[in-house]
């Protein structure tokens, strides 16, 4: 694999990012799957480089995908998790920067609870910073395994009708994958209950319907969004139970969609909330290949940001 020539320092949101940068990740990605599945799953691209991830909110998926990316590609890896850190002893993300600056890492990748610490982050720091999700602002390397993820199953992105459902306002996930989505040229429709959708969401290129069937109609793409109440000041629904009548996804609501339409959960699931276990463990689920191409697309930004030869990938 040639080190292509990749213009940014940081990953911090879609909104940064140009078609050709999106299309060159998705084919980094592609590559580095091929990685995945070799009996030996390492290689030492990026051999004597250290990746800190910095972890203020909890994380399952993203975390471990990302820790995984690196030491696949041999990187050396530490993970800081807020309750670990002397963030519990009043110490500010500022301060905790430049102390990890000290230590002179290549990569740090942040989870924050507040939109825009990411783009803080690059201001105090000489590393490289990924944002892993900022608030309610955006997830560029979820929206990006998203979009792999649509390609490997419908080989093209452009001309597709995409449907997110869910909690739109507090989703990181939509906002980035609105514009990215746009940005390849798909049709998205967002839905949801009237307080879960922001006001000039449009303005990112979505359509907004709050009739879930009317989003849901010819649909290639179905996309399930967990309702964040841990982001949400004052409860926005009746209930849960009223939330998975209305707007839950069930076998029935997902046959308004296209034949051959893919659902995808950018985890985690509210089994019998947001989506019924039928469709989360149906025929047209592709919510564990995300997962799987969520290593792959890290992997790809790691490689880029970093680079390395062709020898230490072959």
């Amino acid at each position: 694999m040639e080190k292509a020539s990749f213009p940014h320092r940081h990953i911090l949101g879609m909104a940064e990012l140009g078609r050709a940068e999106i299309e060159l990740i998705l084919e980094t990605a592609a590559s580095m799957k091929e990685i995945l599945s070799r009996p030996i799953k390492k290689v030492p691209t990026l051999r004597g480089k250290t990746i800190v991830h910095l972890f203020f909110e909890p994380s399952t998926r993203t975390r471990i995908s990302f820790e995984m990316a690196a030491k696949r590609l041999s990187a050396d890896t530490v993970s800081v998790t807020a309750s670990a850190s002397s963030v519990v002893k009043g110490e500010t993300l500022i301060d905790t920067a430049k102390n990890l600056e000290a230590m002179a890492p290549d990569i740090i990748v942040l989870r924050h609870p507040f939109s825009g610490a990411a783009h803080l982050l690059t201001r105090h720091v000489r590393a490289s910073v990924i944002n892993a999700g900022d608030g309610t602002h955006e997830h560029p390397t979820q929206a990006l395994l998203d979009l792999l993820t649509i390609r490997e199953e419908k080989g093209n992105i452009k001309g597709l009708k995409v449907a997110i459902v869910g909690d739109i306002t507090h989703s990181r996930v939509a906002h980035s994958n609105i514009l990215a989505l746009s940005k390849l040229g798909a049709e998205v429709w967002v839905s949801g209950p009237a307080t879960m959708i922001p006001p000039g969401i449009e303005r990112l290129g979505a359509r907004v319907t709050y009739k879930i069937e009317e989003a849901l109609a010819g649909a290639d793409v179905i996309m399930a969004l967990r309702i964040q109440k841990e982001r949400q000041g004052r409860d926005l629904i009746p209930s849960l139970r009223e939330y998975a009548r209305v707007f839950g996804l069930t076998p029935e609501r997902v046959s308004l969609a296209a034949k051959d339409c893919i659902i995808m959960h950018p985890g985690p699931m509210n089994r019998g909330v947001e989506i019924s276990p039928e469709v989360a463990d149906g025929p047209y689920s592709v919510i564990l290949d995300q997962v799987t191409n969520g290593v792959a697309v890290r992997m790809a930004i790691l490689y880029l940001l970093l680079g390395g030869s062709r020898e230490a990938v072959a």
